[in-house]
């Protein structure tokens, strides 16, 4: 890969070992270098302009977030500074001063890559510890445990472990020849289309389920079934499997119950449409997609 997907998290040291030394947590929670990540109801703290920025909390309103009382979700290192997530729900702080909270795609795009990465790591951390806050097997509320990458059961009898979760879903470019097969959701932005994806079921091997999801939604069978890359999705809780296939015929029938609409295109008409940055009324998936990317790849490869 000639570069990283968005929100990937390239260049953080997550010091997986070090989960469960407390005094080594607590250690990096009291350095001044040390910031912080806050996330509220899976939004980011951003500085507005016309080059957004990330905030990090360092300094007295870090210490006051420290002594709050909330979760602090350790996240890893990056060039000597450690840095936490911590979910400011509830807390009265004056964090609206440092900037404006908002849904991490509305700007993901225009971040430093690394910084994009950390804001999306947090938020996937976040929304998970929101919602295991009680033992899914007794019911009994749950600790967090290893630094924020586990969240134990406290009823002695039960003791369950619980793991952040991350849904499995694949994502793929189908091409045959010089054209391109993309849908539209019911959901999407006028003149959008998009790649096809669907989730992982139990028992199934990825290129089985790149298969299975063509089939569903427009009837084409696939051959050549190969990866491309992946991407932390944490909208809510997914990872992007991407991959290419080539289809077996230009034949396909929308199924309704999963799509709006598809269609072909052709190299030309995809080049026009990332010329056209939407002006004409049809445009690509979003910049900070995989979708976007697998599409972009294929152009290049002309």
């Amino acid at each position: 890969m000639s570069r990283p997907n968005f929100y990937a998290a390239t260049g953080i040291d997550r010091a997986t070992l070090k989960r469960e030394d407390e005094a080594f947590i607590q250690d990096l929670i009291s350095d001044s270098r040390t910031r912080f990540v806050p996330v509220l109801q899976e939004r980011n703290l951003i500085q507005s302009g016309r080059e957004p920025k990330a905030v990090f909390v360092s300094g007295m309103m870090a210490r006051a977030l420290t002594g709050s009382g909330a979760e602090l979700i350790f996240l890893g290192i990056v060039e000597e500074q450690a840095h936490f997530a911590i979910d400011v729900g509830g807390l009265d702080l004056p964090l609206e001063q440092m900037g404006e909270f908002v849904d991490l795609r509305q700007v993901g795009p225009l971040l430093f890559h690394r910084d994009g990465s950390l804001l999306a790591y947090a938020r996937g951390m976040t929304y998970w510890h929101r919602r295991h806050k009680f033992c899914g097997v007794c019911g009994t509320p749950t600790k967090v445990v290893k630094a924020g990458h586990e969240r134990q059961c406290t009823n002695p009898e039960c003791k369950a472990q619980h793991f952040p979760r991350t849904d499995p879903a694949v994502i793929m470019l189908v091409t045959h020849g010089d054209q391109a097969l993309l849908g539209r959701g019911r959901h999407f932005p006028a003149g959008m289309h998009s790649t096809l994806a669907g989730f992982v079921e139990p028992g199934e091997s990825l290129e089985d389920a790149v298969a299975r999801e063509v089939f569903e939604e427009v009837a084409v069978r696939v051959k050549d079934v190969r990866y491309h890359s992946s991407q932390p999705w944490p909208f809510p809780a997914s990872i992007m499997l991407g991959y290419r296939a080539e289809a077996q015929s230009t034949e396909y029938e929308v199924n309704p119950d999963e799509l709006e609409s598809a269609r072909w295109f052709t190299r030309a008409e995809l080049k026009d449409a990332q010329a056209s940055r939407g002006t004409t009324g049809f445009f690509l998936p979003r910049k900070d997609s995989i979708a976007r990317r697998l599409i972009e790849d294929w152009l290049d490869q002309d």
